[in-house]
This record gives C-alpha cells, structure tokens and sequence, in this order.
C-alpha cells in the first residue's frame, strides 16, 4: 500500500528545491507575470509585462496548493496550458528576491516590472532631516494621542478656574 507524505514532510521538500534553486531561466514557452489579485479556488489574476498588460487566470499546481502562498504583487513563472478558456496557465515557479537579481543580472527581467532603486536612493538622501517616525504610517488599533500643546493649554485653563 503506498501512503502520501505527510505535508509537513512535502512542504519541507517543497521548500528545499526553492533554496537550492539553480536560478534556470525561463524558457521560450514560460513568461514571468505579477499577481494581481488571488480569486479563490488555487486561481490567481495575473497582469503580463507587455505594454497592453493582458490580465488572465493561472492556476496553482497541486504541488503548492496548502504548502506555498502567493500575494498581490508577488511575481511568478508561468507556463500555458492548452485546455483553459478563462485559466490559460499554469504556476511553473515562485519568484523569489534572489531569482529577481538573477534575471536582471541575465538581463531578461521585463522593464515594466523593474524597481527604480537609484532614483529611490535619491529621494532619501534629501529627507535626510526628516526624523524617522515620520515615515511611519499611523496605527489605527490606537486611540490618537493628542500632542503636548494641547495638554499644557487645558492645565493653564484649569489652573485659572481653581483661583
């Protein structure tokens, strides 16, 4: 009787071959895409790095599926399949940071997924005097503190009532 692994053991195995990639590149068939949004069902809407950006549906193979997780703006390999109408692909790979290196470096990743780090690096030199909470977004599970002003205003004011 053969028994499947579990899936702590197939996951495990999953991510050994995603460490120990050898950073192939995509053949001719294979495009790289970027998800758009996850629709249910191991489906994903992903936008393709062509001027016309042509949206369509992929599927997650039964490899991945409860073992890796994809998100708005995670880029993946994608590789057609013939018997879709509304799905015309299927996952190939998940794109790591390391693989995006890879593919520049080979200069095949697509220009219109590229990041402008310069142009970033730029902008950051000249906030330098802007302090580093600023940049943060505000948490909104906190009541607003109200600032030290405030405060200094209603202590005068019922200083004034007490005499």
């Amino acid at each position: 009787m053969h028994r499947s692994h579990p899936s702590t053991t197939r996951r495990k195995h999953l991510i050994k071959e995603m460490m120990e990639d050898d950073y192939e590149l995509p053949t001719e068939q294979q495009q790289i895409v970027r998800v758009v949004r996850s629709c249910g069902n191991n489906l994903h809407e992903v936008e393709t790095a062509t001027p016309e950006s042509e949206n369509f549906l992929v599927s997650m193979p039964n490899k991945y599926r409860k073992n890796m997780w994809v998100k708005r703006g995670d880029f993946l390999l994608v590789e057609p399949i013939e018997e879709g109408d509304k799905v015309k692909a299927e996952i190939f790979k998940i794109l790591t940071n390391d693989h995006v290196k890879e593919y520049t470096k080979a200069g095949i990743w697509p220009e219109r997924f590229a990041k402008n780090p310069p142009q970033e690096a730029k902008a950051q030199n000249d906030d330098e005097d802007s302090d580093f909470e600023d940049d943060l977004t505000p948490n909104t599970n906190r009541p607003v503190q109200e600032s030290d002003e405030e405060d200094e205003d209603t202590d005068t004011e019922s200083s004034d009532e007490e005499d």
